[in-house]
């Protein structure tokens, strides 16, 4: 049966900037966010390689992974575990026009410092995870690269970080678009896709958050359930989403309850937590801009709560119901049964 880890990561509980309005509520530091945390029952921490080390690009790579070293320690004196490290190179100016796909080599050179820096951190942390959040590895505009050489490039740069660390899983997490206009690797299908035609497939799976799929127009549970199917669903983000547009990141179940409910379901029915790859329930959830700076972790502890109250309706599902209403063809039936267990009727 399933073991479900909660992780979050530092970016989670920010200052409420936006595209339209700067930070309202102050910055709060590392290790009082690692102290709530544990408090509210999260089991470990998501990180960007700067969240770990923040002014990693002008340190050397011995001090990168000493600085990390005492951020595992923090992690350690509150229980915690690191569960992935992420290079979050959309930051730096110089992956504006994409990092493992740009342009230039000087940037492309820069990218795969980060990202062996990012395994040095991983592994100073006590993970072996590497999740890859591709967020300007496309175009802005389309006739700005060639689009089968830099997909390759893309490959190349996941064959440089699975030669570089021999231990080493790749998380894909897919998203069509935002920051970037066109992505090349946009779906669940195009992450599995490419990492079959890396160096090692066995060490490159996915990640799948809610709101990428719904982006994308697709089910998250059947992103997920698609993942699963192949062994390949090595972590979860999740959240809420209303519609295509731009990426909300609200708290879990809050527009999709059905949706939500599914996968929770797809999760459950699959042995999450226990498939081999220490899976984690990753909440990647972001407060309301108008959430008092006193109260700036409710996002999280409500998705956690309306994990658990959809975990405990899956657990009542009657699968026997069900098998009866697909033997008749009625599945209205069914739907209704749904309905009335989500609405505690």
């Amino acid at each position: 049966m399933s073991t479900f880890r909660f992780t979050v990561g530092p970016w989670n509980v920010h200052e409420g900037n936006e595209t339209f309005g700067p930070g309202i509520r102050p910055s709060i530091p590392l290790e009082e966010k690692i102290k709530k945390f544990a408090e509210i029952g999260m089991h470990g921490v998501q990180f960007h390689d700067d969240d770990a080390v923040p002014d990693m690009n002008n340190m050397s790579d011995k001090a990168i992974i000493d600085y990390a070293k005492d951020v595992k320690a923090m992690l350690d004196k509150y229980g915690l575990f690191a569960e992935f490290v992420a290079p979050r190179l959309w930051f730096d100016a110089r992956c504006n026009d994409g990092a493992y796909t740009a342009s230039l080599k000087e940037n492309y050179d820069f990218a795969i410092w980060r990202s062996k820096r990012s395994c040095d951190i991983a592994k100073a942390l006590g993970t072996n995870k590497i999740q890859l959040w591709l967020a300007r590895e496309g175009t802005l505009c389309a006739e700005g690269k060639n689009p089968v050489e830099k997909i390759l490039q893309l490959r190349d740069a996941m064959n440089t970080i699975l030669e570089y660390d021999k231990d080493a899983l790749i998380l894909v997490e897919p998203k069509p678009n935002e920051p970037i206009d066109r992505s090349y690797c946009g779906t669940v299908g195009h992450a599995l896709g490419l990492g079959a035609y890396t160096v090692d497939p066995s060490r490159v799976g996915v990640c799948i958050e809610s709101a990428h799929s719904i982006l994308a127009g697709l089910d998250p549970a059947n992103d997920m359930a698609y993942a699963i199917a192949l062994g390949k669903l090595w972590g979860v983000h999740l959240n809420d989403q209303n519609g295509m547009k731009y990426d909300q990141d609200k708290a879990f179940g809050v527009d999709n309850l059905r949706q939500a409910f599914n996968q929770v379901k797809v999760l459950y029915e699959n042995n999450f937590g226990d498939n081999g790859k220490m899976e984690c329930v990753g909440l990647d959830v972001k407060a309301m801009r108008s959430q008092p700076a006193e109260d700036c972790y409710a996002h999280i502890v409500k998705s956690k709560r309306i994990f658990e109250i959809l975990l405990e309706k899956v657990k009542r599902f009657d699968y026997k119901f069900q098998a009866e209403c697909v033997k008749e063809q009625n599945f209205e039936k069914l739907e209704m049964y749904v309905m009335e267990l989500l609405m505690g009727a």
